[in-house]
């Protein structure tokens, strides 16, 4: 599986592997990053196992894991991925990512979010994107929500926390046919 670089003007994506994920270690330090994950990234050690997750994934062909360069900032601002991949089906999760907190809000992850469903529905002809996020996660769910994916459910207690808080997950999912929509609406300045 060859792994693109998906880039434009604002962003770069490239492949997160064990020979850069020392870029993200101040980033994925900060408070509360992703304190609606199951993950911790918030010592070196804990980084490491994550990003090795996203490796085996990747060798196993179900994970694509991504380094976000910040072109405008001219600096690493954190991790997104492709999971759980269903090359039979043709469906695939977005998800995995945190970007340092100077980074939020600045139109960066829309531009991620337009490049990785590009390449889903244009490149790899998948059928349908899914965001799985936790209930309590309004920032998140928002942002999803503006890029055009639909709420289809809520799994209810699902996923164990690292504080033994046990999450409702909520489904979201756009469908290939919805995309040239959502590129031509949402995306129209990209």
């Amino acid at each position: 599986m060859t792994v693109p670089t998906l880039e434009n003007n604002r962003v770069k994506l490239s492949l997160l592997d064990l020979s850069n994920y020392q870029h993200l270690e101040g980033i994925a330090q900060e408070k509360d990053l992703i304190f609606y994950s199951p993950s911790d990234i918030s010592t070196p050690e804990k980084l490491r196992d994550y990003v090795q997750v996203a490796v085996d994934g990747y060798y196993h062909k179900t994970i694509i894991p991504f380094i976000i360069y910040d072109k405008k900032k001219e600096a690493y601002a954190g991790s997104t991925r492709f999971g759980l991949i269903n090359w039979k089906n043709k469906v695939l999760h977005i998800g995995w990512t945190w970007i340092g907190h100077s980074f939020q809000g600045t139109g960066l992850n829309a531009n991620i979010k337009f490049l990785m469903l590009q390449y889903t529905f244009e490149t790899l002809n998948f059928d349908k994107v899914e965001f799985r996020i936790d209930e309590r996660n309004n920032k998140s769910r928002r942002a999803v929500e503006k890029l055009g994916a639909t709420l289809e459910g809520i799994l209810r207690k699902d996923t164990l926390m690292s504080d033994g808080f046990k999450r409702s997950t909520c489904c979201y999912g756009i469908l290939k046919e919805e995309w040239p929509q959502i590129k031509a609406t949402i995306f129209k300045t990209f």
